[in-house]
């Protein structure tokens, strides 16, 4: 039986991720991010550590306490937390200042050297999570229009561009232009800001890096995705195969097909 830590940050992810490690047999511990991870690792966790991300020492007591060796990386976090001045661990703010940019890509690599100084080794969740990832395909009833067939064509080029840019993994394409780009604000703001710049009919286009590494920030999407979608009155969602989770598929797919926007993975 292995025992497996998670740092969690927001979203559905991190207890998608607690649930299948115990399915498994195998023993997770959390290290929950207040005011960001679901209060329901409390009752799924064989055991929990909650802290802030001022408190440094206090996530490396327990992670040393606890003996891990092997830890994962998932759930939401602000990005903008390089700019906390609240944090006044000098390792931590030596460490930020140290990389040679901040890029999302950067940073995490340095949190993995900064954890391998303590024997912890960041894993590849997908041994845990592979159920999440969709295979190629059109996933609901419908089939997309010629119009937003060609959005999907037009913009994912861009999107890959994009990502391994390390600028963000989600665009918006409207009439073969691109309306919104993500950057350091994450998906949910760029759904809002596509609808306020072009209204209805936007396509959304989510992809991950040509050498996503799957130990950080793999591209997510869930109901809160779809719901936002579905407020912002958008017509497609296409997403990337192989290199991306889709939370709670049933209930996900159930929303896109009751509110006609296709989702197809490429």
């Amino acid at each position: 039986m292995a025992k497996i830590g998670l740092i969690a940050g927001g979203g559905m992810l991190p207890v998608e991720f607690v649930r299948s490690v115990r399915e498994k047999g195998d023993t997770v511990i959390v290290f929950a991010l207040k005011g960001m991870a679901s209060e329901s690792l409390n009752d799924l966790a064989d055991k929990i550590h909650w802290f802030d991300l001022t408190q440094y020492k206090k996530f490396i007591f327990f992670l040393i306490k606890e003996r891990i060796r092997h830890i994962a990386m998932l759930g939401k976090v602000d990005k903008n937390v390089i700019y906390n001045k609240d944090i006044k661990d000098k390792a931590v703010t030596d460490d930020l200042d140290a990389l040679k940019d901040k890029k999302d890509y950067s940073v995490l690599e340095g949190i993995t050297k900064h954890l391998a100084r303590f024997g912890v080794h960041v894993i590849d969740c997908s041994e845990y999570l592979s159920h999440l990832i969709p295979q190629k395909g059109l996933l609901t009833e419908f089939s997309p229009s010629v119009a937003v067939e060609g959005d999907i064509a037009f913009g994912h080029t861009i999107a890959k561009n994009l990502a391994d840019m390390d600028i963000g993994q989600t665009i918006v394409i409207k009439q073969k232009s691109v309306v919104a780009v993500e950057a350091m604000e994450g998906t949910n703001e760029v759904i809002k800001r596509a609808h306020k710049i072009a209204g209805k009919g936007c396509v959304m286009i989510k992809v991950s890096r040509s050498k996503q590494d799957l130990r950080w920030d793999v591209p997510v999407v869930g109901t809160e995705t779809m719901d936002l979608l579905v407020e912002n009155g958008f017509s497609a969602l296409a997403i990337e195969s192989c290199k991306m989770y889709m939370v709670d598929r049933e209930n996900f797919l159930k929303k896109a097909n009751e509110n006609n926007i296709v989702v197809k993975v490429l």
